[in-house]
């Protein structure tokens, strides 16, 4: 059977320990607004962009220098039919050293063609891995997008049907 899954790979000079760390890191290559920690299984973090996007995200799996797996909790998407499109994948980081390289695939598993969010996530996350992530293992610095804006209050949560 043939995995239609979301996936991209990045290769960095850096170790897969380096790698593992700066994916951990997620303020500082996917958004500087992320409420949480995320650097333990068990943590939950959330991922928020008013009126767009909302993900509270729990880390399921941390294999240092191998492998980072988070499962999607609760998800809303102002932009799409099924807002909950998300609800129940995983996102998962396999770290490898290959000839002295370190190579990062990035799958996010039941994000498929047949979302309505596909292409737009598709083009979200290879910003992100392909630009942002990729730069923080390699030079330090990522190039997460923020915004000042507060987590969504209790209220807000209610109407959004979220937790």
């Amino acid at each position: 059977m043939n995995d239609q899954s979301y996936t991209t790979t990045i290769t960095v000079e850096r170790r897969p320990d380096e790698a593992f760390n700066a994916i951990n890191n997620v303020r500082d290559w996917w958004e500087d607004t992320i409420a949480g920690p995320s650097h333990e299984v068990g943590d939950e973090f959330t991922h928020w962009v008013p009126g767009v996007h909302y993900a509270r995200i729990r880390v399921t799996e941390l294999v240092r220098g191998m492998t980072v797996a988070w499962r999607v909790l609760d998800n809303w998407m102002g932009f799409i039919g099924d807002p909950r499109e998300w609800n129940g994948t995983e996102i998962r980081f396999d770290i490898a050293e290959h000839d002295g390289m370190t190579e990062v695939r990035f799958t996010h598993v039941g994000l498929v063609p047949q979302y309505e969010c596909f292409e737009v996530c598709q083009d979200a996350w290879g910003m992100y891995i392909n630009d942002s992530l990729r730069s923080l293992i390699a030079t330090g610095m990522g190039k997460p997008t923020g915004r000042e804006v507060d987590e969504p209050t209790a209220e807000l949560r209610a109407r959004l049907a979220i937790r």
